[in-house]
């Protein structure tokens, strides 16, 4: 490092257990880019202060993180239209002392989807199981993609209902109850469960309760990558459905960030290696 070199955080809290140091140096270096990449811990009364000495050092870019991906939208220049449809931040370009948000989460999911599977979106049905913030970047990722219907499953139908009419303008969206789930599960071409049922310590966990409908047709998603098979991928999978794991969108929703920062193509198989190892 000198005086010269470009830099790159993400902030968050907690932040310790975050790869992505380890994902994107590794990307710099594979590049020969005079840049790195550090993580801080920035609390949610830090945050303004956080923004300010962005602009101040002069950081490039910057990720954030849980749980500051809704709060930093007003401390921002511009945003993109994904994170503004989306309502929440993950990535920050600055250009010159302007800073822009973006969502990548439902972008970098997708490129992990399709690359991993197969799968061409385009017209197909496909059930979203939750209703956060990870929910509306997949959400509106699918949507972009073409997908025909989207089907929100929730515990709470209020707030997927809310979800409903915040993308009815740019896709066909609709609520289903946990239980109403199995009967449509004929139509279905890819469910993802958005939640974090299942995620380490809690891996005997499940989002779905039957699985009864599952069979080799559909595609099971989840966004968990700690463990990397979760329960819900290992059930699909003994009932012969294909299944997709998150680690492909953590490491996609980086390389989209690289990518906007740097202006060019990410060495994913690289940024692949360094958070598997």
């Amino acid at each position: 490092m000198n005086s010269k070199t470009v830099l790159h955080a993400v902030i968050g809290d907690p932040i310790a257990h975050s790869k992505s140091p380890l994902m994107m140096n590794r990307a710099f270096l594979e590049l020969g880019l005079n840049s790195a990449y550090a993580a801080f811990h920035v609390s949610p009364g830090q945050l303004p202060a956080a923004i300010a000495g962005v602009r101040a050092f002069g950081l490039r870019g910057l990720n954030v993180t849980i749980p500051h991906k809704e709060a930093v939208l007003p401390l921002l220049d511009e945003l993109d239209e994904s994170a503004r449809m989306i309502g929440a931040v993950n990535t920050i370009v600055n250009e010159n002392g302007v800073l822009r948000g973006y969502n990548t989460d439902g972008i970098g999911y997708v490129r992990s989807l399709e690359e991993e599977t197969g799968i061409e979106l385009s017209g197909k049905t496909v059930a979203v199981i939750g209703a956060g913030g990870a929910a509306r970047a997949i959400v509106y990722a699918l949507a972009k993609r073409g997908v025909a219907q989207i089907w929100l499953v929730n515990r709470t139908l209020a707030r997927a209902e809310e979800l409903t009419q915040h993308f009815s303008q740019i896709c066909s969206i609709g609520v289903l109850s946990l239980e109403q789930l199995p009967a449509h599960g004929h139509a279905l071409d890819l469910l993802v469960n958005t939640t974090s049922v299942g995620m380490s310590p809690d891996v005997e966990q499940c989002p779905l309760q039957d699985l009864n409908w599952i069979d080799e047709n559909i595609i099971i998603s989840d966004l968990i990558y700690n463990p990397r098979v979760t329960k819900l991928m290992r059930l699909a999978a003994e009932r012969g459905a294909k299944t997709h794991g998150g680690l492909g969108m953590l490491v996609y929703q980086g390389a989209c960030a690289f990518e906007y920062w740097t202006g060019m193509p990410a060495p994913v198989q690289v940024m692949w290696q360094a958070v598997t190892e």
